[in-house]
């Protein structure tokens, strides 16, 4: 199944120059996945080409209108045929992390939404979109960024995308924990020399070495990950050896 990506955007060129490097820009040269983009201003349905209408109630900014957003929807949809899914990037949405990487990796075809200036108008969330989600707790110009965020994440899961599979599982936040540390040669840099037990050749210590210091990193760098997941007791044993190896106990 090669996955779809459409978005519907006011700035095509935004998502088009970004996508055409890196992990994505490989994945859709070799046809793993495909992208469209389809530009707002296309379906305006104004003399003067607007997308956007003050809002009611009065206040700053311009919210977009739902003629030319739903059109564009109905596009999309009609373009990529059935089993499309609705992405709106929004401050309002849920959280997107990596358990919903893995929820919404599975999707043939993802509608990403890009809003601009105060968002779009309700009725069309409440009628027209699948999901809402948001990237972080600060405010973007728009929602290409987050889109952006989301198609890249997404990808990268997808078999095939990565040099190994295996990257993609040992990613951070992967098994709900940071990424382990990663050396390379030389073996020494400024006095600093890559840990013993990485050159050992024994797969079992190393394995166990990495699983340490991804539960010790996660503890000290963002301890809320740990708070809800469930560790067994070798893991509270890595766990409490990270931390007196570390003078943090």
């Amino acid at each position: 199944m090669i996955k779809q990506f459409t978005v519907i955007t006011l700035f095509p060129e935004f998502i088009s120059d970004y996508l055409r490097f890196g992990v994505v820009g490989s994945a859709l040269d070799r046809g793993i996945i495909k992208l469209n983009l389809i530009d707002l201003r296309d379906f305006s349905v104004s003399r003067n080409g607007r997308i956007d209408d003050s809002s009611y109630g009065g206040g700053p900014g311009m919210v977009l209108a739902v003629p030319p957003v739903r059109a564009a929807i109905t596009s999309a949809k009609v373009d990529a045929g059935e089993g499309s899914h609705v992405m709106y990037m929004s401050p309002q949405g849920a959280r997107f992390d990596q358990s919903a990487v893995k929820d919404l990796r599975d999707l043939e075809h993802i509608i990403i939404l890009a809003g601009r200036y105060e968002g779009i108008d309700q009725r069309l969330i409440d009628r027209d979109v699948d999901s809402e989600w948001s990237v972080g707790d600060y405010v973007l110009s728009g929602g290409e960024l987050p889109g952006l965020i989301v198609i890249d994440a997404i990808t990268r899961t997808i078999p095939g995308v990565l040099g190994s599979d295996e990257s993609a599982i040992n990613d951070s936040f992967s098994d709900g924990l940071l990424d382990f540390p990663h050396y390379t040669r030389p073996a020494m840099i400024d006095d600093a020399e890559v840990p013993q037990v990485l050159l050992s050749g024994n797969h079992g210590e190393i394995a166990r070495w990495r699983r340490k210091n991804a539960l010790g990193r996660t503890y000290v760098g963002r301890p809320d990950l740990l708070s809800n997941k469930f560790l067994s007791d070798d893991d509270r044993e890595l766990l409490k050896e990270f931390l007196l190896e570390n003078g943090l106990l």
